[in-house]
């Protein structure tokens, strides 16, 4: 990030080569972009002061038995979104809110003990209160390919290529249907850790979770190795050179979700896609670098998948939690107000 607060093509590169692997070392990711080792953690840690950029642990909550994404569509009364979506990104069961325009006014993500939990925050204690017109609630099943994976195509082939080969693998790769993964105490405290700083240095987090150095850098790898824990970076599709994001939600014939899905998650502009209960069995957040775009990639790219139905697209206006962290959005004045 440049000292006026632009954000430049250098600044680009290095957010995507974190986005490829979030704990890359900063003499790869210098040597990858054709800068200074001091450069790179100069430019990182403006972007980071600025909240910008930040690199989190993230577990997958199905793998490891710690609860249920739920994906939910709220209507809201005139003139009440934002506050609707305010309280919502206050509680702790969210995961990701935005405000959205179209079919529905906010969307969010929340992650509960187990599906039956559902009614009690969507029924029982809905956020948002009596400001909440309508609702409608998505159980998710599977996730085909998740924030993490999606590459935003800033880096060339070889640099990809090789900051790939030294991360881990998409959560899917040995996702089972057998029972979850148990975490002991120490595995949970890693993942709490790293989830407020993906790049703490293991002599850090070893005195943080009090273990030690070695036991730490072990556990931490078992974790990755089992598909428990990934590296997300936090960064706005703006800042990667995106203009527009949105959810896409779409109904398709139960017989071909699997080849639908697997379609849609090699398309270079998913950035998140699950299987799902309910109306919409396919959900998807996608990044285009062009609002002018948008048409053809909803003529071609979304109706050439198989066993389409019916398809259906949420703007992405404010974006105020990411990964469980408020975003830069969230920080700043009320946009209704």
């Amino acid at each position: 990030m440049q000292e006026g607060g632009q954000i430049d093509e250098l600044d680009r590169a290095i957010v995507a080569a974190l986005q490829l692997n979030g704990r890359a070392p900063w003499s790869l990711i210098a040597r990858l972009v054709g800068a200074s080792e001091s450069t790179v953690v100069r430019r990182a840690g403006l972007l980071g002061d600025s909240g910008l950029l930040k690199v989190i642990g993230v577990a997958d909550v199905l793998r490891c038995g710690l609860g249920v994404p739920v994906l939910s569509r709220l209507r809201c009364r005139p003139g009440t979104t934002y506050d609707v979506a305010a309280a919502i990104a206050g509680r702790p069961q969210a995961r990701f809110v935005t405000v959205v325009s179209g079919s529905a006014d906010c969307v969010a993500e929340f992650v509960v003990p187990s599906h039956t939990d559902i009614g009690r925050i969507m029924v029982a204690d809905v956020p948002g209160g009596d400001r909440v017109t309508g609702s409608e609630t998505h159980a998710v099943m599977r996730t085909f390919v998740s924030n993490h994976d999606w590459n935003p195509g800033v880096l060339d082939e070889r640099a990809t290529a090789e900051l790939r080969d030294a991360a881990e693998p998409p959560f899917e790769d040995c996702l089972g249907e057998g029972t979850p993964e148990r975490l002991d105490a120490l595995e949970l405290a890693i993942i709490q850790a790293l989830g407020e700083d993906g790049r703490m240095p293991y002599k850090t987090l070893a005195r943080a979770v009090g273990s030690s150095e070695s036991t730490a850098k072990r556990r931490v790898e078992s974790l990755v190795r089992r598909g428990c824990l990934r590296f997300r970076t936090l960064a706005e599709p703006e800042v990667l050179g995106y203009a527009v994001e949105f959810m896409l939600w779409l109904e398709v014939e139960p017989g071909l979700l699997e080849r639908a899905g697997q379609q849609l998650a090699a398309h270079p502009s998913t950035r998140y896609l699950s299987a799902t209960t309910g109306r919409f069995n396919l959900v998807a957040q996608v990044a285009l670098r062009h609002y002018g775009g948008l048409f053809r990639y909803l003529t071609g790219d979304v109706g050439s998948l198989p066993g389409l139905r019916a398809a259906d697209v949420t703007l992405q206006l404010t974006t105020l939690k990411r990964a469980w962290a408020p975003t830069p959005a969230a920080r700043t004045e009320n946009p209704a107000s």
